[in-house]
C-alpha cells in the first residue's frame, strides 16, 4: 500500500512539473515587456532596465527557467554573498526559510514556501491575492458540488427505480438540458430572472459576495443569500452528469444477480436499494465527484465575474484583462495542484476500498 502510494505522489510531482514548465513557456511565448507591464508604457529606459533585472529577465531563457523552478519548488538554492542574484535570502520572497545545509561556496539549500511572484498592477504578492480569494472560491465549490451531490444522486436513484415513466423522461431531458448549457449563459439568465425580476419575492441579489458592507456600521459582514444563486448556477452542469451516471449504475447494479437474490429473500425496496444497490452503484458517481470539485473550481470564473463573487476565478478574469502574468500564472498553478491532491486522493480512497486496484 505504501509503494503504490509512493508511485502516485511522485506521479503527482511530475504532472506538476510538466505544468509549471508549460505556464512557464506560455509566459514567454506572450508579447510584451513585462517590465513596461508593471511601470507602464510611459517610463524611461534606465527604470525598464533595473525592473527587467529584478525580474530576471534579462537573462538567458534556460537561466530565466531555472530561477523560475527554484522560486517555485520548496527546496532551493540560495546565494549568501551575491546580494543582487534574484536567488538571493529574501525574507520578504521567502517568508522564514530553513537553512538545510551548504552546497559549497557561498550557496545554501533552504526550505521555504513557493515563491509566486508579485502582481504586476499593484506589487502585492501573488500568494497574498490568491490567499484573500481562494477561500470563497473553495465554499463556492463546496456548495454547489453538496448541492449537485445530493439532489443529482436522489434524482438519478428515483429516475432509475421508475424507468421509462413520465418522471424518467423529465429527468433525462433536464440533465441534457443542464449538460448542453454553458455556464456563463445559466449565470445571466438565473441572476436576470431570480435576482432582478423576481427579487421582491426571492429576497436574493444579481451581484454580491460572501462577505457585504454595511453601510451603517461599515464593517463587512456574512451574507450567506449570496451564495444561493452562484452555487445553483456551477452546479446545474455536475448535477446533470451526476444525474445520468446514478441512473445508468443503478439500472446495471439492480440487474446483478445479488440484488434478484436480495428480492427473493423477501427485503425491502429500501434495503435492496440503499443498503445493498446505491452502494456499488456510487462508484463512478464518487470519481465524477472528486473530477467534479476541482474543475468547479477553476472554471467558475465565469460565474463569479457575473455574480461579481470576489473569488480567485474572478482575480483572474481582472488579471487576464489587465496582462497581470503572475497573478494568472500563480492562479494555474494552484488549480492544477487542487487537480492533482484529489486525484492522489481519490486514487488512495479506491486502493482502501478495492484491493485489486493495488494489484493493477
Amino acid at each position: 500500500m505504501i509503494k503504490f502510494i509512493l508511485k502516485r505522489i511522485v506521479y503527482g510531482f511530475l504532472v506538476l512539473f510538466g505544468v509549471i514548465t508549460t505556464v512557464f513557456l506560455l509566459f514567454n511565448v506572450i508579447p510584451g515587456d513585462p517590465a513596461r507591464m508593471r511601470l507602464g508604457q510611459r517610463t524611461d529606459a534606465k527604470s525598464v532596465e533595473i525592473i527587467r533585472r529584478d525580474l530576471g529577465i534579462d537573462k538567458p531563457l534556460p537561466t530565466q527557467y531555472a530561477m523560475f523552478l527554484n522560486d517555485m519548488s520548496f527546496l532551493s538554492v540560495y546565494h549568501t554573498q551575491d546580494s543582487t542574484s534574484t536567488n538571493f535570502l529574501d525574507t520578504a520572497k521567502y517568508g522564514n526559510p530553513i537553512q538545510l545545509f551548504s552546497l559549497g561556496g557561498d550557496r545554501k539549500l533552504i526550505l521555504k514556501k513557493p515563491y509566486l511572484r508579485r502582481s504586476y498592477q499593484n506589487q502585492k504578492p501573488v500568494s497574498e491575492i490568491i490567499g484573500e480569494t481562494f477561500p470563497e472560491t473553495i465554499i463556492l465549490a463546496l456548495a454547489s458540488i453538496l448541492f449537485a451531490s445530493f439532489v443529482g444522486i436522489f434524482l438519478g436513484v428515483v429516475s432509475a427505480l421508475k424507468k421509462n415513466s413520465f418522471f424518467d423522461r423529465l429527468v433525462s431531458v433536464i440533465s441534457t438540458l443542464g449538460m448542453a448549457g454553458p455556464s456563463f449563459f445559466f449565470a445571466i439568465i438565473i441572476a436576470w430572472l431570480f435576482g432582478y425580476l423576481l427579487k421582491d419575492y426571492t429576497g436574493l441579489k444579481n451581484i454580491g459576495s460572501l462577505y457585504t458592507l454595511n453601510l451603517r456600521t461599515m464593517q463587512e459582514e456574512l451574507d450567506l443569500k449570496n451564495l444561493i444563486l452562484p452555487a445553483f448556477t456551477l452546479g446545474i452542469r455536475p448535477l446533470a452528469l451526476i444525474i445520468q451516471l446514478t441512473r445508468s449504475s443503478m439500472l446495471e447494479v439492480m440487474s446483478f444477480d445479488y440484488i434478484r437474490t436480495a428480492k427473493a429473500k423477501g427485503l425491502s425496496m429500501y434495503k435492496v436499494v440503499f443498503k445493498h444497490a446505491l452502494k456499488n452503484a456510487l462508484n463512478p458517481v464518487v470519481t465524477s465527484i472528486s473530477g467534479w470539485f476541482a474543475g468547479l473550481m477553476a472554471g467558475a470564473a465565469f460565474v463569479e465575474t457575473v455574480f461579481d463573487w470576489k473569488g480567485i476565478g474572478y482575480e483572474v478574469v481582472k488579471a487576464l484583462l489587465n496582462s497581470d502574468l503572475p497573478v494568472v500564472m500563480g492562479s494555474t498553478l494552484v488549480f492544477s495542484t487542487c487537480f492533482v491532491v484529489l486525484n492522489i486522493l481519490v486514487d488512495i480512497v479506491y486502493a482502501l476500498l478495492d484491493p485489486r486496484v493495488r494489484l493493477n
